[in-house]
């Protein structure tokens, strides 16, 4: 009796002592937490944070890994905040547009885990993104999953899967999803559907089936419209069937409507790829008639058309109406023109464009100022070229292929110090000089008897890891009137780089062997010092 009291007592004394442990224990891990605070990945951080105030946060932030910090920091650490669907869709959406593929399925796991009411239009996002990615798998792995996140899917997404599967050439995956839509996913095409197959069709070649969905849209509740018409139209263009093509826009005019301007440019690119320009113009003056005006993708089609037909005064009239319409011609399409006026001998005209692309807030990038300096200096109008250059660098940094189109211009006029000026001011801009470069210094010094300084030059391409080819021995031999001390000084310098190949040794066998006695005597001390 009295050993079951004591026992009792002890055990009561014990349970005692733990529980007050256990309190003293849970204050002291409270007092650490509340002492701890998560430094925020932006400064300051919101002292009153909500969803709409989050997604405005992540919109601004530039840095896409910092957006994903503030997101999960807001998430994790932020008293009272919880995210909602607007926060994960600024999120998946900015990282879906990065490729960011990773951190997106992460995110719509936890979305899925959350329970958290979504709209469509996160998913729509992410559908997009890997059709631009290349992965028309996942496009269509994200559409099917839709359902398991509460959302309904509508034509939209059905839409925008079908144009990623287009993107990628999965034209028989297109004909699987549309003609399952209905009884697998739920969803009623419209016409817009309809152009997607259609277009997929035409795509893969297959004419006769475009036209049976068009022939079928009316039994399925649908008109077709001019989309629908202007798609199987480009079929037959991009067949080279340009009687096929007319004959659907002529259905599209007995129909009452009126082609727009991608209609009537899909006919002119359709002539023009078969060499029929003056029916192409023919379709653009019909156009202008029909009060449509040509678009960008127009003006590109008919200037490309007239610059590959070498009618320059008709290509630059255009493009000064693409200039007037506001529209920005694309850097290749001005060095096009550019290229044609030049080599019919209308230098000034392409001066004058120049000038006009500035005027016009289209600024001249390096592959269009390149174009013209080669040009002049072709001309010989290596002066002017230098002062287009200096108007040019106002505004942007020359890249390498200009500075060695005026260089290589410079050379071959001789003015080799105006060259080395050039050279510096490309060095000082961080623009370093490569074989090319290197090679019309060369070319420009044994031209003008100095190609001593050539060896100097190549001593220097060789310390700079450029490689030198065949046709830079070439020049300095040349250069050096192959003088045999010279030559083997050229030789030496190859040698210790061991820099050389095949076709290099062909150039300096061919120059030194014509003496066998002298030349194999010099060649074998030249080895004995380099091996």
């Amino acid at each position: 009796m009295f050993y079951n009291s004591m026992l009792r007592r002890h055990v009561h004394d014990l349970v005692k002592i733990t529980n007050i442990h256990n309190v003293q224990s849970r204050s002291l891990c409270n007092t650490a937490t509340e002492s701890y605070t998560v430094t925020p990945p932006i400064k300051p951080w919101p002292q009153r944070l909500y969803p709409k105030r989050l997604v405005s946060i992540l919109t601004r932030q530039q840095n896409l890994d910092l957006a994903l910090q503030i997101f999960r920091h807001a998430g994790d650490f932020h008293p009272g905040f919880s995210h909602n669907y607007d926060t994960y869709h600024t999120i998946i959406r900015r990282l879906s547009h990065a490729h960011a593929f990773e951190a997106v399925e992460s995110l719509l796991s936890e979305l899925h885990k959350s329970r958290i009411r979504c709209g469509e239009d996160l998913f729509i996002a992410v559908i997009r993104s890997y059709g631009l990615a290349g992965r028309p798998k996942w496009s269509l792995k994200t559409f099917l999953r839709i359902q398991n996140f509460g959302v309904q899917c509508s034509v939209r997404s059905l839409n925008c899967l079908l144009n990623a599967l287009v993107q990628n050439k999965r034209y028989d995956l297109v004909r699987w999803v549309f003609e399952n839509c209905q009884s697998k996913f739920g969803v009623v095409p419209n016409v817009f559907t309809c152009n997607i197959l259609i277009k997929a069709l035409c795509n893969k070649n297959d004419m006769e089936g475009a036209r049976r969905v068009l022939d079928e849209m009316p039994a399925m509740g649908m008109v077709p419209n001019v989309v629908t018409y202007t798609t199987i139209m480009g079929g037959h263009v991009s067949r080279g069937d340009m009687v096929g093509a007319k004959r659907v826009f002529g259905e599209i005019l007995d129909r009452g409507w009126l082609p727009d301007a991608t209609t009537y440019t899909i006919l002119m690119d359709g002539y023009v790829k078969i060499g029929r320009l003056a029916d192409a113009i023919k379709v653009m003056d019909e156009m202008e008639e029909n009060g449509v005006l040509p678009n960008d993708v127009t003006y590109g089609v008919m200037i490309e058309a007239y610059c590959k037909g070498n009618k320059s005064g008709e290509a630059l009239n255009l493009l000064e109406d693409m200039l007037e319409g506001k529209y920005i011609p694309s850097s290749a399409l001005c060095c096009k023109v550019i290229d044609v006026l030049c080599q019919q001998g209308k230098v000034e005209d392409a001066c004058e464009l120049w000038k006009r692309l500035l005027k016009n807030n289209c600024t001249p990038d390096n592959a269009i100022s390149s174009t013209l300096i080669y040009w002049l200096c072709k001309k010989g109008k290596v002066w002017e070229a230098r002062k287009l250059f200096d108007q040019f660098e106002k505004g942007s940094i020359p890249s390498i292929l200009t500075y060695n189109t005026l260089i290589a211009g410079m050379c071959e006029e001789g003015e080799l110090c105006e060259a080395g000026r050039l050279w510096d001011d490309m060095v000082e801009k961080g623009c370093a000089p490569n074989s090319f470069t290197y090679n019309m210094l060369i070319k420009g010094f044994c031209n003008t008897g100095k190609a001593e300084e050539g060896i100097r030059i190549l001593e220097e391409m060789l310390c700079k890891g450029c490689s030198p080819g065949k046709s830079t021995y070439g020049m300095l031999i040349d250069g050096l009137r192959r003088k045999e001390g010279e030559v083997t000084k050229v030789l030496s310098v190859a040698m210790s780089s061991r820099e050389i190949d095949n076709d290099c040794w062909d150039i300096f066998f061919a120059t030194m062997i014509g003496d066998l006695d002298t030349g194999a005597t010099v060649l074998e001390k030249i080895l004995s010092e380099n091996i």
